[in-house]
């Protein structure tokens, strides 16, 4: 597959995404989704190692390059999983695979478990479930939710005299990353600003949701999958450790070294992520 990648703008009824194309023409479609404050970088190193594939490496909205979603609008699953199908609608895809890390691949499963005939192969990247709620708590958290929403229009993003200052601030973040790793998402990530660099993405992103599903509820899009499936659990990632819940699945599961963004922090982990899709989209 050619590396080279062209930049393309998504004109959806509702908001505008930008999206990184790889691969030929004719090549299998997928829509590929990053992970949480991410952008379209994520796949960088992955992307141009995926033989025969159509990837449409999206900025989920809030990320990136793409557009923000208007004002007394949230990011909830539902939302992205309407941009995913809008995208689809653009490009003439009446089916389609879907790619995702972390928050992309919590998409994806909804995506494939809510419409399981528009999805031909899922290929997961240390992701499955969203953060679960319980029954009982969900007015308590309804309402601390609201709250944080009334007050967000006061907050401010950081501003970073430089790019290393920024680089340095997303090796330390929530999940750390390497230097490589974080070089590629500011360079897609940051705008310039009076007094140095912030980043692009919409401040409401980290404001908590309203409403989590529960186990059951979670599970459930889990069991409505049916197309061929592959997990990729990075050892030292955010899944490894819910042997359960990987235990109870029924479709293929890989282990490999690395962290959360093993595909991005290094061409090692991103030619072990891109050898297991290799093989997993080439299965009749």
């Amino acid at each position: 597959m050619s590396c080279c990648v062209e930049e393309v703008r998504l004109s959806l009824p509702h908001i505008e995404l930008a999206a990184h194309l790889f691969g030929p023409e004719d090549g299998l479609p997928v829509i590929a989704l990053h992970g949480w404050l991410d952008n379209a970088n994520s796949f960088a190193r992955l992307a141009p190692k995926l033989e025969g594939l159509r990837i449409v490496a999206l900025d989920m909205a809030g990320h990136g390059h793409s557009g923000h979603r208007p004002s007394g609008a949230g990011y909830g699953l539902p939302d992205y999983a309407l941009d995913v199908l809008h995208v689809a609608e653009q490009l003439g895809w009446d089916t389609f695979s879907l790619l995702g890390h972390s928050l992309g691949a919590i998409v994806s499963v909804i995506v494939a478990g809510a419409l399981p005939q528009r999805v031909n192969r899922l290929a997961l990247i240390d992701g499955l479930i969203p953060p679960l709620g319980e029954a009982e708590t969900v007015a308590e958290r309804m309402g601390e939710a609201l709250q944080a929403q009334l007050h967000q229009s006061s907050k401010r993003k950081p501003v970073y005299t430089d790019m290393d200052r920024a680089v340095e601030a997303r090796m330390k973040g929530v999940v750390a990353v390497t230097r490589e790793a974080a070089q590629l998402l500011a360079q897609r990530g940051l705008m310039p600003v009076p007094g140095g660099y912030t980043w692009r993405s919409d401040s409401r992103l980290t404001l908590a949701s309203p409403i989590r599903l529960t186990r059951a509820q979670a599970l459930a899009f889990v069991d409505a999958i049916a197309c061929p499936t592959q997990l990729i659990v990075a050892e030292d990632g955010m899944l490894a450790k819910n042997t359960e819940l990987l235990s109870s699945l029924r479709f293929e599961v890989k282990h490999l070294a690395g962290g959360h963004h093993v595909h991005l922090n290094d061409e090692a982990g991103a030619c072990s992520v891109a050898d297991c899709f290799n093989r997993f989209f080439a299965v009749p």
